[in-house]
């Protein structure tokens, strides 16, 4: 048998299982429409609130199907220890009776809610790792309020990088190792993209109730010519954020100062030493190391990891873009709207 096998070049059934098995990478997340209105609903009732929510589903191949989700209860500051713990049951739960009712309960990330795209924060960056410890693949959905409010759905899918992750467990974000791994600020999330998808049943029932009207409420709103309250959001968030990074640039540059001044003193010391050496050599004494642990000038000063600037870098580039995106579908309602009034 062992002869035929080798013959046909056939593996055995150990060294397939033992074979490591490569998952395909993560090209779409594919979310019941079901699930978008109940994150839609979960995020319009507690507006003023940020919120969160379980997000379960299937991993299929290049595809993580969201079927279904539900809301995690809301905590204040208070007793935050005893909230996270009745939080842990109260998931363990839900998903306990899902299972009952044979509803799919595999967690596939969770969703959250933001203020105009302010949601890149460390925090973030934190409970993907949590999750990553159990899920091999999870998604963060990330749903915005007040810009769905302007007719755009403002729904993404996020994941991180795996360059990232290899990076942020070692908790190593000095200058000299992310130019080793070639990691910019540009390299943390990653986008994936989302489809909406309905059952046939459901396209068939969404289509009788369907109004003989072939505008709807989205496209009322998409014309709305108001841009003040949505740009000056955006622009006092973009000039918090700019000062953000101002203070941590102020960080790198008196870290530098200091490292520069240190060179300095200990170029200056070697210089002092070294003469001394010649002096001691000359009246035929042994000569001291030219290094002395025990000098505070050779004490290595700790440089300022960068996560907290690349992360602020990407907050500014998505409020810019935000901003772009916005701006030109006001240029184009407001040459719209002259060329209504010309005519």
């Amino acid at each position: 048998m062992a002869e035929f096998m080798a013959q046909t070049g056939m593996r055995s059934f150990a060294q397939a299982a033992a074979t490591e098995e490569v998952a395909a990478p993560l090209r779409s997340v594919q979310i019941d429409g079901l699930v978008v209105l109940k994150i839609i609903k979960h995020c319009k009732e507690c507006s003023t609130a940020l919120v969160t929510g379980q997000l379960l589903g299937l991993d299929i191949g290049s595809v993580l199907e969201v079927t279904n989700c539900f809301p995690f209860p809301s905590r204040g500051a208070e007793e935050e220890d005893e909230a996270d713990a009745d939080g842990a049951n109260y998931q363990l739960e839900m998903m306990r009776c899902l299972r009952e009712v044979n509803v799919d309960n595999n967690t596939v990330g969770w969703y959250q809610s933001t203020l105009m795209g302010s949601f890149q924060t460390v925090e973030l960056i934190e409970t993907f790792m949590n999750y990553q410890e159990n899920i091999r693949r999870c998604v963060c959905i990330i749903y915005d309020p007040e810009r769905s409010g302007q007719g755009v759905l403002a729904m993404k899918a996020l994941k991180l990088q795996d360059t990232f992750m290899d990076l942020y467990k070692s908790n190593d974000f000095t200058g000299e190792k992310l130019r080793e791994k070639n990691l910019t600020w540009v390299d943390i999330f990653e986008e994936i993209p989302v489809k909406i998808s309905n059952s046939v049943l459901v396209s068939s029932i969404m289509a009788e109730l369907e109004t003989d009207s072939p505008v709807s409420q989205g496209d009322y709103d998409r014309l709305v010519l108001s841009t003040n309250p949505f740009m000056e959001k955006n622009l006092e968030f973009l000039i918090d954020c700019m000062d953000d990074l101002s203070m941590e640039q102020q960080k790198f540059q008196y870290y530098y100062r200091n490292l520069s001044r240190q060179q300095s003193q200990q170029q200056a010391w070697l210089q002092k030493r070294r003469a001394d050496n010649m002096a001691r050599k000359a009246a035929g004494e042994e000569p001291l190391p030219e290094e002395d642990a025990s000098n505070p000038v050779f004490k290595p000063i700790i440089e300022p990891s960068r996560l907290e600037s690349y992360l602020i870098t990407n907050q500014v580039a998505n409020y810019c873009d935000q901003i772009k995106g916005f701006s030109g579908q006001s240029f184009s309602k407001l040459y719209l709207m002259e060329g209504v009034h010309k005519s």
